[in-house]
């Protein structure tokens, strides 16, 4: 379920995220909760959070999360590259279900769990201290801001060649109301007139 395939005539969707970012983390749900109630080819892709804001003015708390997403993403970036896309929709949700889901921050023990739970080689674990994956991480992340305009992020949807940023979800829709958000979703994108709709977030988040 988590390769979400389906048949040619399955609408394409492709999901940028940040393994650290927990917006994407709930968006990422929600779409695999649409590719169980219907046939989308869903696929993930790299938008590096670290990368977007290397040279931007933050608070420091923000900086500090920043700097240890370079590692998550870095690892990401180098699974897809070395073993594929399909690599990627393994170790992604690996990935974000102990950061997100429980909690667990401590990248050390998070990333080689995480790798094992997908499969791939341990040794990936050592991208998350090199730059070596950085030219593709930051060539993803650029794709994504073409697409949808550099003052945006994470999350970064595609469906079919119709991009947007978000949806911003705090909770993920389960059911039909997944559908609807889909469905409302992708038709706001298409209106070339329609650039944003926004409302004060509410307090915490749920992964639930």
């Amino acid at each position: 379920m988590e390769d979400a395939l389906a048949d040619a005539s399955s609408p394409t969707v492709t999901a940028y995220v940040d393994p650290s970012c927990p917006f994407a983390w709930i968006t990422s749900r929600w779409l695999l909760e649409v590719a169980r109630l219907r046939p989308i080819a869903l696929r993930f892709e790299v938008m590096s959070l670290a990368v977007i804001n290397e040279h931007r003015e933050l608070e420091p708390w923000y900086r500090e999360f920043n700097d240890r997403a370079w590692g998550p993403a870095r690892v990401c970036a180098a699974a897809a590259a070395h073993h594929g896309s399909a690599a990627l929709t393994r170790l992604y949700p690996a990935l974000g279900r102990r950061i997100h889901d429980e909690g667990d921050k401590n990248l050390d023990t998070v990333v080689p769990a995480a790798l094992a739970e997908a499969g791939l080689p341990l040794d990936l674990a050592d991208a998350a201290h090199h730059g070596d994956v950085d030219p593709l991480m930051r060539a993803s992340t650029a794709r994504a801001q073409e697409l949808v305009g550099e003052d945006l992020g994470t999350p970064t949807v595609v469906v079919d060649d119709v991009a947007f940023f978000g949806p911003v979800l705090t909770s993920i829709p389960r059911g039909d109301e997944a559908l609807r958000v889909f469905d409302g979703a992708r038709l706001l994108a298409t209106c070339g007139a329609f650039s944003e709709l926004k409302r004060t977030r509410a307090e915490g988040l749920s992964f639930a």
